[in-house]
């Protein structure tokens, strides 16, 4: 399994870097994606720390770990300047913090953030189709989500983003152990969207993709 979306104590998660990792090898993955929330606070602070650790457990552990880092409540017209300097930081996997109807999100996020450098717009309630066309053109994975709350509208964002043939990827928005995907739960998410279900096949070629982009599969 593949998680390009998860978050430690370095924002709201509840466990380190390290034990993160190794959770989730027991658990099955292949790779994963460290990406906390960041804003112009706290990039500095995070992205080169997340950087070092990223590099020591995947040579530790024998599992794919990516620094990133999930640009959140960004002032929209800020969000490409934002992911620049994410960049320089080091920041592989980017993800915005998409307009979940979950929370009140500055509006035009979605559309700021298809227009930039970035590889997830993750979670972003009533996507329309001009937005999945743009994340389409400019090789954007729109995200699918297990997460209660951010996925009450799975259905309607896989439904508008194949229609524009907007890639999907699959997942958690990781914050606690309760969260790591399980063959039970990519079941349901995907009954739930109306998907085949083999349709995660796709899905984990779609964040193949991101982490080829980003230093190829031989390091993992």
């Amino acid at each position: 399994m593949i998680d390009l979306h998860t978050h430690t104590f370095f924002s709201d998660g509840v466990l380190s870097p390290s034990e993160l990792v190794y959770r989730a090898k027991c658990n099955g993955y292949k790779a994963i994606a460290i990406t906390d929330h960041v804003d112009y606070s706290n990039m500095e602070l995070v992205i080169p720390n997340i950087v070092k650790v990223t590099q020591i457990l995947t040579k530790s552990y024998g599992i794919g770990v990516l620094a990133g880092a999930e640009l959140t409540y960004v002032p929209p017209n800020l969000i490409s300047l934002a992911a620049k300097e994410c960049r320089k930081l080091g920041a592989r996997v980017l993800v915005v913090h998409g307009e979940t109807v979950a929370e009140t999100v500055p509006a035009e996020t979605n559309f700021y953030a298809v227009c930039a450098d970035i590889d997830i717009l993750a979670h972003p309630g009533h996507l329309t189709p001009q937005e999945a066309e743009l994340a389409a053109k400019n090789d954007i994975k729109i995200e699918i989500t297990t997460r209660r709350g951010h996925g009450v509208t799975n259905e309607e964002v896989a439904k508008t983003a194949l229609s524009k043939n907007a890639k999907l990827v699959l997942n958690t928005d990781f914050h606690c152990p309760d969260n790591f995907l399980t063959s039970e739960l990519i079941d349901q998410v995907l009954k739930d969207c109306h998907l085949p279900g083999d349709y995660y096949q796709t899905m984990k070629s779609n964040s193949l993709e991101i982490i080829k982009k980003y230093g190829g599969c031989s390091e993992f």
